[in-house]
C-alpha cells in the first residue's frame, strides 16, 4: 500500500529565500516534497539528509549556497517527511525492495529532470544521505558531476565472493553481533535494532517522541561532552563498545533507553540550534 495525499500537511514556517513545493513525474509513483533557494537556471546543489532527518535539516545551509549562486534543493527522500507514494505497508507486509538504492539513486534523477535540468553540478549527503549520493555519483557519473559527504565515508563499491570457484572450505565469517552478545556488559549495534519489529514499534510511537528526539540529536551533538570522536583501533566487539550507547546498545534496551542513559542537564542547550518549532516539524 502507499499513500500519495499531501494535501493534508500544513505549509512549513521557512526562513526566506526557503521555499517549499511537491513534485510529481509520470516517471515515478512518488511526490517529491522539496525545499528550494536560488534561481532557477542557476547550477543545481542537490542536498540528501539522513536519519532521522528531513530535506528541513538543510534549511540554515540553503541561503549561503543560493547566495553563492546556486539553485539549491533539498528533498525529502522516499520513506521520509512529506514525500508520499512509498510503500506504508506493516512491518511484516512492506516490500523492502522497493528501498532498494537502485531506487533511491533513481528517485533523484526522476526529481532532478521534473525540475528541469539534466546534470547535478554537486550532490551533497549527511549520514544515510551519503549512501544515497555516493552511489547517485558511482553509477551516474556522467548526471552527478561532484560529491560531498558528510559524516559517513564511502566504503567502495558493492563487492561479491572473488575467486571462490575452487575452494573446499572457506574460513567463516566473523559474528559482530554475537560477539557484541557476548561481552561482560552485552550490547548490540544500532543498525542491527533498528531493523527490527521492536525497533519499528518503537520509533512509530508518538509517545515522549519530541523529548527522545532533542534527546538524540543533542548526545549527536558538539554540546555533549561525552561526544570524543577517534578512529576504533578494529572491528571488534571490544573497540565497538567504546563507541556511545546510541551507536552500540545495551543489548536489552531499545532507543530511547539508550538515549535516557545517556543524557544530562546539557540537553537544554540543544535549544540554541533546534526550537522547539522547529523539532515539531
Amino acid at each position: 500500500m502507499s499513500s500519495t495525499d499531501s494535501s493534508h500537511f500544513k505549509p512549513l514556517s521557512l526562513p526566506p529565500p526557503l521555499s517549499e513545493r511537491y513534485i510529481t513525474s509520470s516517471a515515478s509513483e512518488l511526490s517529491f516534497h522539496i525545499l528550494e533557494a536560488g534561481a532557477k537556471g542557476n547550477p543545481l546543489i542537490l542536498l540528501v539528509h539522513g536519519f532521522p532527518e528531513l530535506g528541513y535539516s538543510w534549511r540554515k545551509c540553503m541561503p549561503g549556497l543560493a547566495k553563492a549562486g546556486y539553485y539549491t534543493v533539498a528533498v525529502d527522500q522516499r520513506g521520509y517527511g512529506r514525500t508520499t507514494g512509498w510503500d506504508t505497508s506493516s512491518f511484516d507486509e512492506v516490500d523492502l525492495g522497493t528501498f532498494s538504492v537502485s531506487n533511491l539513486v533513481r528517485d533523484l534523477v526522476v526529481l532532478v529532470h521534473a525540475l528541469g535540468y539534466r546534470q547535478v553540478d554537486c550532490i551533497v549527503g549527511h549520514d544515510f544521505g551519503s549512501v544515497t549520493a555516493s552511489l547517485c555519483a558511482l553509477t551516474r557519473p556522467d548526471f552527478f558531476h561532484k560529491v560531498v559527504l558528510m559524516s559517513h565515508p564511502f566504503k567502495g563499491s558493492p563487492t561479491l565472493p572473488f575467486d571462490v570457484s575452487s575452494r573446499t572450505e572457506s574460513t567463516p565469517k566473523r559474528d559482530i553481533h554475537h560477539d557484541l552478545a557476548n561481552l561482560p556488559n552485552p550490547r548490540k549495534h544500532y543498525k542491527w535494532y533498528y531493523s527490527t519489529r521492536d525497533a519499528n514499534t518503537e520509533m512509530a510511537s508518538s509517545d515522549g517522541l519530541r523529548e527522545f528526539l532533542r534527546g538524540y540529536f543533542y548526545l549527536k551533538s558538539a554540546d555533549w561532552a561525552g561526544n570524543n570522536p577517534r578512529p576504533l583501533d578494529a572491528w571488534t566487539a571490544e573497540e565497538l563498545a567504546k563507541m556511545p550507547l546510541y551507536y552500540i546498545m545495551p543489548l536489552n534496551s531499545g532507543m530511547r533507553e539508550s538515549v535516557e542513559k545517556e543524557l544530562d542537564s546539557g540537553v537544554n542547550k540543544s535549544q540554541r540550534w533546534l526550537s522547539d518549532a522547529e523539532l515539531e516539524v
